[in-house]
């Protein structure tokens, strides 16, 4: 007997869109119905799997290699699958939204790979979600173009053949999309929503293009997880009549979590993997987060000092370069967020050479590509790789059977000889105000103080704040951390911001929310597991 026919979805609190319903399309949404009814249920259970694991840590303050599943890691046999010829050398990757002129911009923007995002340079307004999917929909059938009303600039694609290639990364699997909704008023996972929509459209249309529908996992917290991601993939392709083993996978490793199971989400996804990406601002909120009743050693100084050179960090992506060659995936380095200034040629300088080294050290290490935030770091990242790799498209040979990382290595977190300043508190509050704001007007890639900063900025800012205070971190100055403090460098930074913009602009914009909303996860009693879920709450659209 065949299953039942899927409820239709709502949309629910939505203002119709121009042009929704070429997204929205009833097969379209039989679609996202059948991979809610199919694997909500587990996303669900996998999602009260962490509490568990959580609570875990907290009594053990501690976490280890698994070992139900050391035979995975012990057996040298087996490799992901081999990389489509579209992803062999990704050795520069561009990140952004999916916003029309971001669109085209990365696209033409000489680096191998787009990460066109959905997830943490999004916020996930009504009109990000469909119109973000519209954007790519055009660009693959070439009907793209944007004009600048401020500016009168217009923009085009370059020929095919110099266009990046697309990794679409959707929303992570914590959190829902309340516009659409089952029969039973139960929202859709943001995460099947933005995979479901850009696969039913798009993968055949990739396929005739000779690429294919690619994606990158963010947030994931163990291999389960990924098993979760790999039997919706096998669903898909054969709902769709796609051949087996298309899709390819590349995993975030910007969970302490998923560090300690790099091999086994690599071991899950094997059919459907292409490589792990090293992240920096989300993995040391995982740091924080999962230990942030640990005690003094836990503590991490300000963010700024907290680089991949530090101990802990270079046992981190060490051991996923050596994890993902052994297994013959790509290993991809973490971002350079600089924005170049437009009016400060000096601050350019300083900043294109931390790039550099930084890129320089990721491709001497054994990595086989890089992020960067901006088009004119490209140029930069790409030649730190070319000066590796050649002609080669990677560096997989590069077996780094030198790397010998032990559990204790990844939370080794006191090695950092670095500690918390006033001026670091300061940063965390300045940069989560103006971040959070931004979201809440639909923006979710921000430039502050000449970085691109996203949510994972705003989540280690407030998740800083946290556990300073929660420690009782004394400060550089003397003063120790409180809540009281907070709220006066936030008072502080509010008022800085107001003289700044202006009453007019100020006013306009949403600066009290945003102050609110970071006092309120920085200081509430019992931490919120991601800021984007309260915030998105009070998200309109």
């Amino acid at each position: 007997m065949s299953a039942p026919a899927p409820s239709p979805l709502a949309i629910v609190d939505a203002e119709p869109l121009p042009r929704q319903e070429e997204v929205l399309s009833e097969t379209a949404l039989a679609f996202l119905a059948e991979l809610h009814r199919r694997f909500t249920p587990r996303r669900d259970e996998l999602l009260a799997r962490r509490a568990e694991r959580r609570a875990e840590i907290a009594r053990t303050s501690t976490l280890d290699f698994l070992p139900e599943t050391a035979a995975i890691r012990a057996d040298d046999s087996w490799k992901v699958a081999p990389a489509p010829p579209a992803l062999e050398d990704r050795r520069v990757e561009i990140t952004g939204p999916t916003d029309r002129k971001m669109t085209i911009n990365a696209l033409n923007s000489g680096a191998r790979v787009w990460l066109a995002d959905f997830e943490d340079a999004s916020a996930p307004t009504w009109e990000n979600v469909v119109t973000g999917q519209l954007n790519l929909i055009d660009a693959y059938t070439r009907s793209i173009d944007f004009t600048d009303e401020r500016t009168g600039k217009t923009y085009a694609l370059r020929p095919d053949e110099e266009l990046a290639t697309v990794v679409m990364r959707p929303r992570g699997w914590h959190l829902d999309e309340r516009h659409l909704t089952d029969a039973d008023g139960t929202p859709v996972p943001g995460a099947l929503v933005d995979f479901g929509l850009y696969f039913f459209h798009n993968a055949q249309r990739l396929l005739d293009l000779g690429k294919g529908p690619y994606f990158y996992l963010p947030k994931t917290e163990s291999h389960l997880e990924a098993r979760l991601w790999n039997d919706v993939f096998v669903f898909a392709q054969d709902h769709l009549g796609i051949a087996q083993g298309t899709v390819r996978a590349t995993v975030l490793i910007e969970t302490i979590t998923a560090a300690y199971e790099m091999e086994e989400i690599l071991y899950e996804l094997r059919d459907h993997a292409s490589g792990l990406n090293a992240g920096r601002w989300d993995y040391l909120f995982s740091i924080v987060k999962n230990f942030r009743d640990g005690g003094p050693k836990f503590v991490l100084p300000d963010r700024n000092a907290v680089t991949m050179t530090a101990p802990f960090m270079r046992a981190y992506t060490e051991l996923l370069v050596r994890t993902c060659h052994k297994r013959g995936a790509h290993a991809i380095g973490g971002m350079a967020a600089f924005i170049p200034s437009r009016r400060d040629e000096e601050v350019n300088k300083v900043a294109f050479e931390k790039v550099k080294a930084d890129k320089d050290r990721e491709a001497n290490d054994g990595f086989d590509g890089s992020w960067v935030a901006h088009p004119d770091l490209v140029p930069i990242a790409m030649e730190s790789f070319d000066r590796v790799l050649g002609d080669r498209p990677n560096q997989k040979d590069r077996l780094r059977e030198d790397v010998d990382v032990k559990a204790e290595d990844l939370i080794a977190i006191d090695s950092l000889d670095a500690s918390p300043t006033y001026a670091g508190l300061v940063n965390a509050v300045q940069v989560g105000i103006r971040y959070i704001e931004a979201w809440l007007r639909g923006l979710g890639a921000v430039a502050i103080f000449n970085l691109m900063e996203d949510a994972a900025t705003a989540e280690i800012s407030r998740s800083q704040i946290w556990q300073w205070i929660n420690a009782g971190v004394v400060l550089d100055n003397g003063e120790r951390v409180t809540a009281e403090l907070a709220r006066k460098v936030a008072a502080e930074e509010l008022a800085n911001i107001r003289a700044e913009t202006g009453e007019e602009a100020f006013a306009a914009g949403n600066w009290q929310q945003a102050h609110d909303l970071l006092l309120k996860v920085a200081l509430d009693e019992d931490y919120a597991d991601f800021l984007t879920l309260p915030a998105y709450e009070q998200l309109k659209g």
